[in-house]
């Protein structure tokens, strides 16, 4: 039994995020017809690098961490993925994510691996001092298996462009040159690019309209419920307001707010920014983050952590649609469930893959030594994640299965040519 911080209590789960996320890849294996050798191969890391981080605290003492870094597949490119900061931080929670990175680089087509990184701690118990020590000796000790031809992290839970710019100057002075390409999700002053803070917001509505244009869904009869108010959660709402979508319930860890009549997100965030949550917001009606998940609306967008859809909630989702902004918020069980019903599924691995896609765009212009216009940015970001989208959804009619395995089988099937055409050597 895996439990899972959410809301301020424990959600029960009876599959962790690494067992779905290999069932969701057997799934797409036995659909592929798959080599034996190359199921297995896949099913396992590159490496894994679990590292303990010595860190001096502001009282005088020493306090030990431990840190991990996961590189799942680079046949296709460097590898890539987050790094996060919190207390439930496990082996196998990082393993499951940089597997899930592989796919989401492979869907997109960009030519990139799979990664992922974090520390087990609670950054709201640490000091910025403190952190910015352990971040710098976090790097440290991985310095060797990061770089801009290895692995490039990123910002992910907990983590946002000032660790970032940490990591780069640790690693420049580690390296004894300055190297804006170790990293992406960077301030833009140290070579960030621009439209990168909202790039999965952003991507996760570029993909939703899609999915509506292609269900003759019209703009004004969308109503969307986001759970989780950080990076992806605001951004998306953002958004779908400019686009001119009905944003009707939000939430974060303390609860969340509905109003029939649609939301101003820059309201609302300015209220989680001066009293610490969106419950504080006025105009809006205060329910739980359950009660948000089972709203009567059209898109339900679940932002925030992972298994949150589950086999004992999945029956009361009426939402038509649901966009995975979050990685892995819905187990398998909820999944089968939601298939029977017809709801369809956007998986997380095609839904949020703008922040990854952005984190691409920034590596190239930090190797080329350019910078893009935001302009060009967000061109370039609709194009991929458009033509992502019919693709996936091409297959999905083609061979009469979800969007989730028709996500899988590209990504799968992408991953498994490179390693064929690499060979195995020597």
């Amino acid at each position: 039994m895996r439990t899972i911080l959410y809301s301020g209590r424990y959600m029960s789960s009876s599959v962790s995020l690494y067992d779905a996320t290999l069932k969701q890849f057997e799934r797409a294996c036995k659909l592929l017809e798959l080599e034996d050798w190359l199921v297995e191969l896949l099913k396992k890391p590159k490496r894994e690098i679990v590292v303990s981080i010595p860190v001096k605290m502001d009282d005088g003492s020493i306090k030990i961490f431990t840190g991990y870094r996961v590189h799942h597949n680079d046949a296709r490119g460097p590898c890539k993925g987050g790094i996060r900061y919190h207390p439930n931080v496990t082996l196998e929670e990082v393993r499951a994510l940089a597997m899930l990175m592989t796919w989401k680089t492979a869907v997109v087509d960009i030519p990139l691996g799979g990664a992922k990184g974090g520390i087990a701690c609670d950054p709201k118990k640490l000091s910025p001092r403190e952190i910015e020590r352990l971040t710098r000796r976090y790097v440290y000790a991985i310095k060797d298996f990061i770089g801009p031809y290895i692995d490039i992290p990123a910002p992910d839970v907990n983590t946002g462009p000032q660790h970032m710019a940490w990591i780069v100057d640790t690693y420049s002075m580690l390296v004894g040159y300055y190297e804006p390409g170790v990293v992406t999700g960077k301030p833009i002053e140290l070579g960030g690019s621009l439209g990168r803070i909202e790039a999965t917001g952003r991507g996760v509505i570029t993909v939703m309209k899609e999915l509506l244009k292609k269900l003759n869904i019209s703009k004004d009869d969308v109503t969307i419920a986001i759970q989780g108010y950080g990076n992806v959660g605001f951004h998306a709402a953002k958004t779908a307001y400019e686009w001119g979508y009905k944003v009707v319930a939000v939430s974060d860890s303390k609860g969340a707010i509905y109003n029939p009549d649609g939301l101003n997100p820059y309201e609302v965030k300015k209220i989680k920014n001066e009293k610490g949550s969106v419950i504080y917001y006025d105009h809006a009606k205060k329910i739980t983050n359950e009660e948000l998940l089972e709203l009567d609306v059209t898109v339900l967008i679940p932002a925030a952590l992972e298994g949150v859809i589950t086999e004992k909630n999945a029956n009361n989702i009426q939402a038509k649609v649901i966009v995975e902004g979050a990685n892995g918020p819905t187990t398998p069980e909820a999944d089968r469930i939601l298939g029977q019903k017809g709801t369809i599924v956007v998986p997380d691995i095609l839904a949020n893959a703008g922040g990854v896609t952005v984190s691409y765009f920034e590596w190239v212009q930090n190797l080329m030594r350019i910078r893009w216009s935001l302009e060009e940015v967000y061109n370039r970001l609709e194009r991929i994640l458009i033509n992502a989208f019919n693709e996936v959804w091409r297959i999905a009619k083609e061979k009469e299965i979800s969007l989730r395995e028709a996500a899988y089988v590209i990504a799968i099937d992408r991953v498994a040519k490179a390693i064929k055409l690499r060979g195995v050597w020597p």
